[in-house]
C-alpha cells in the first residue's frame, strides 16, 4: 500500500479551551478543500487540543468532505463533531478497499469518539503442530505466526483451546513439552503415566508410529476424514483378541476421546466447512455482536462482543464497522456468515481478498442449515445482551445507593479506588482500579511502582501521596478542562482517617478541591461487614449487615487488593531475578554476560578492582571506571 499522509496548516487556531462553534467547524473543513485531491483514502478529524474525533475512508476524499460543509444534510451527532474540529489530516491510498484496511486499523489504535468502536478485540488462541523436530511438537499459540508449523484455529477462548488440546493429547499422543526439556528427559513423565504423550523422549514410540500420529492430529484438525475412528476401532479389537487387554484399554479410551470431541458441540455444522457466523441483535439503544468459528466443520467456539455507537445507528452501518475492525489483525475465513447484510459488503470483500491473497465471501443465508446455524448464533447473542442489560441495571440502582449514601448530587459515572501492597518497605507498588455502570473498566487500571525518595521504606502514608501526586497532577495537566471521562466522581481509599488526609492534603496542594474522597477501614476485629467509612467533615460511620451497597463497595475493595498484590508480586518476582549489574548505566545484556564470565558472579565484578574490571573483552576503561564508582560509591 502506498500512502501519502498531508496535514492541513492550521489556518484556524481558536484560543479558547471550550470546543467552539458549528461556524468554525465548518469554516475549517471547508479550509481544507482548496488544497484537498480527489484520490481514495483517510481522513482525521481533530479537535483543539489535537485529539482525533473521527477517522474516515472515502472513495473520493474531496466529494467526502465537501459533505460535512452541508450542515442541513447532518445528523446531531455529526454536527456536534463538525463543531469542534480544528484541523484534518489525510492519507491517500491506491484504491478504496486499501483506504478501507487502514481506516481500520487506525480506528482500533486512536479510538475516536466519534467512530463505532470495537471492544476486548483480543488476539485468539490457535493450536500449532511445529513439525520442525523430529518429534512435532503440538501445543497453544497466540500472537504473530512467528514459529514454523501447521497453525489451526481461531478459538473463540483459551477455554476452548484447552480443552481441545488436552483432547487431542489423549486421542493422538502428542509431546506437549519445549525441545530442550525433550532433549533432556532420561525417563517419561507423568503426562506419558496418565496417557497423554507416547514418550519419544526415552524411545517409547517409533518414529514411523509417531509421524502416522501425526499427520492423523493435522487430517483431523483439518476436517479430513482419513478413517481414524476405523482404524483406532480396528487396533482395540485387534488387541482384545490378543489378548492384550491393557492396550485394548488405551485404544479404547484414545476412541472415546475422539467420539467426545466429534460429539461436545453446541452448534454442528458439518456442510459450512471453514467460515465465521456472525450475528448481530440491538435492544435498548445497545447490540451485541456474537461470533461463532467454524473450522472444517468443526465448532470451535463463540464469543460476544458489545461495540460502542450511537443508539441511533444503522445495524448494517455497525455490522460493516465491526467487520473491518475484527478481521484488522486476524486472518478472515473464506466464508463470513451474516444475520445483517454489512454496509459497503463487497468493499469488504475486496478489502479482506487482498489482505488474505483469495475470495472472500460474505453472505446473509436465506435458507437451510446455514440459516438455522445463524438463528442459533442470533439466540446467543439476544440471551447475552440481555443478560448485560440486566447487569448494566442492577450495577446502576448499585451506583445510586452509592450517590445517596455519600452525598452525590448524581450517580456516579466513574469510581476509582486506591490501595498499596509492599512487604516491610520493600517492592512497594501502588494500584487503581475502576468501576463504572458496565462494572470493572479492567484496562483503565494503573499500578504505581513506588519510587524512592526521602520517606521511610513501608511508609504508607508516603506512599498515599506520591500516588495520589502521580496520577491527579497528569490528570490535570492532560486534561486541565475535564472534557474525556477520565475524571473519577469519587476516590475510594483503602485505608483509615490517616490515609484520607493525606490524599485531602495531596489533592489541595494540586488544587484539587471538587472530587469527592472517602476512606474505609476494617471495623472491629478486622471483621468484613462492619467497616467504617470515613469523609471529610463528617463522622465516620457504617454501613447496615446486608446493605447491598456495602456488599458492592467490599467488591470494590476486594478488587483493589487483588490488583494491588497481584503487582506487587509480579514486582517482587522481576526484583529476585533481577543482578546488581542491571543498576550499571552502560552495562547491558552482552558486557554482563562478559564480566560473569570473567569473574563468575555479581558479587565478584562489585568487589573487582579498575585494573581487573579493564581487563575484561568489551569493557573500555571509562566503562570500568563507572562500573567501580557504582559499586564503591565514588562521586
Amino acid at each position: 500500500m502506498t500512502e501519502k499522509e498531508t496535514r492541513s496548516p492550521g489556518k484556524i487556531r481558536p484560543t479558547e479551551t471550550q470546543p467552539g462553534s458549528l461556524e468554525t467547524g465548518v469554516a475549517t473543513v471547508r479550509a481544507e478543500l482548496k488544497t484537498l485531491s480527489s484520490a481514495p483514502g483517510v481522513y482525521r478529524m481533530l479537535d483543539h487540543k489535537g485529539e482525533v474525533l473521527y477517522v474516515g475512508k472515502a472513495k473520493n476524499l474531496k466529494n467526502r468532505v465537501r459533505s460535512y460543509t452541508r450542515p442541513g444534510g447532518l445528523t446531531n451527532r455529526i454536527l456536534r463533531m463538525v463543531a469542534a474540529t480544528r484541523s484534518m489530516v489525510f492519507i491517500t491510498t491506491h484504491t478504496e478497499a486499501e483506504a478501507l484496511l487502514l481506516e481500520s486499523n487506525l480506528i482500533k489504535k486512536l479510538k475516536p469518539r466519534f467512530n463505532i468502536l470495537l471492544r476486548d478485540d483480543k488476539s485468539f488462541p490457535y493450536i500449532l503442530i511445529r513439525d520442525q523436530h523430529q518429534w512435532p511438537q503440538i501445543t497453544k499459540h497466540r500472537g504473530a505466526r512467528s514459529k514454523k508449523g501447521d497453525y489451526f484455529g481461531p478459538f473463540a477462548s483459551a477455554g476452548a483451546v484447552n480443552r481441545t488440546l488436552n483432547t487431542l493429547q489423549r486421542v493422538f499422543l502428542l509431546r506437549s513439552c519445549s525441545d530442550s526439556v525433550l532433549q533432556n528427559r532420561t525417563r517419561p513423565c507423568l503426562l506419558y503415566q496418565i496417557k497423554r504423550c507416547s514418550a519419544p523422549c526415552v524411545g517409547k514410540i517409533s518414529a514411523e508410529e509417531y509421524a502416522a500420529m501425526v499427520g492423523d492430529a493435522k487430517s483431523f484438525l483439518g476436517g479430513r476424514d482419513v478413517g481414524i475412528q476405523k482404524r483406532l476401532a480396528g487396533k482395540m479389537q485387534q488387541a482384545s483378541d490378543a489378548l492384550e487387554y491393557e492396550t485394548a484399554a488405551a485404544l479404547r479410551d484414545r476412541l472415546k476421546a475422539l467420539t467426545n470431541i466429534q460429539s461436545h458441540q453446541s452448534i454442528n455444522a458439518r456442510h459450512v466447512g471453514d467460515a465465521d457466523v456472525i450475528a448481530i441483535y440491538r435492544e435498548a439503544g445497545q447490540t451485541c455482536i456474537q461470533v461463532f468459528f467454524f473450522r472444517a466443520g468443526q465448532n470451535w467456539g463463540n464469543r460476544a462482543y458489545f461495540p460502542r455507537h450511537e443508539k441511533d445507528e444503522p445495524l448494517e452501518k455497525i455490522m460493516g464497522a465491526f467487520l473491518g475492525q475484527f478481521y484488522d489483525n486476524k486472518p478472515s475465513p473464506r466464508n463470513i456468515l451474516v444475520n445483517v447484510t454489512p454496509e459497503a459488503r463487497s468493499l469488504l470483500e475486496e478489502a479482506f481478498a487482498v489482505r488474505a491473497e483469495r475470495k472472500v465471501r460474505i453472505t446473509r443465508p436465506r435458507r437451510g442449515e446455514k440459516r438455522a446455524i445463524i438463528g442459533e448464533a442470533l439466540k446467543n447473542a439476544e440471551g447475552a445482551l440481555r443478560r448485560r442489560l440486566a447487569e448494566s441495571a442492577s450495577q446502576a440502582r448499585l451506583l445510586d445507593g452509592v450517590a445517596e449514601t455519600f452525598g452525590l448530587e448524581a450517580r456516579p459515572r466513574r469510581i476509582e479506588v486506591y490501595d498499596n501492597s509492599h512487604i516491610s518497605g520493600s517492592n512497594p507498588v501502588g494500584a487503581m482500579i475502576v468501576a463504572d455502570a458496565e462494572g470493572f473498566r479492567k484496562n483503565a487500571y494503573r499500578k504505581f511502582n513506588i519510587k524512592g525518595g526521602d520517606f521511610t521504606p513501608g511508609d504508607d502514608y508516603a506512599m498515599m501521596r506520591q500516588v495520589m501526586s502521580r496520577r491527579f497532577s497528569r490528570l490535570a495537566r492532560e486534561d486541565p478542562a475535564r472534557e474525556r471521562d477520565g475524571w473519577p466522581d469519587l476516590v475510594w481509599i483503602d485505608g483509615g482517617r490517616g490515609r484520607l488526609n493525606v490524599a485531602l492534603e495531596t489533592l489541595a496542594d494540586l488544587g484539587i478541591e471538587d472530587v469527592l474522597l472517602v476512606g474505609v477501614s476494617k471495623g472491629p476485629d478486622r471483621d468484613a461487614g462492619r467497616e467504617r467509612f470515613h469523609m471529610p467533615g463528617r463522622k465516620s460511620f457504617s454501613l447496615r449487615e446486608g446493605d447491598a451497597v456495602l456488599y458492592f463497595l467490599q467488591r470494590l475493595r476486594d478488587e483493589a487488593h487483588r490488583f494491588a498484590i497481584g503487582s506487587h508480586r509480579a514486582r517482587r518476582r522481576k526484583a529476585i531475578h533481577m543482578s546488581p549489574l542491571d543498576q550499571v548505566p552502560g552495562v547491558g545484556g552482552h558486557r554482563k554476560k562478559a564480566l560473569l564470565h570473567h569473574f563468575g558472579s555479581a558479587k565478584a565484578v562489585s568487589a573487582a578492582g579498575l585494573k581487573d574490571l579493564e581487563a575484561v573483552s568489551g569493557i573500555s576503561k571509562t566503562l570500568a571506571q563507572i562500573i567501580y564508582d557504582h559499586f564503591h560509591d565514588a562521586g
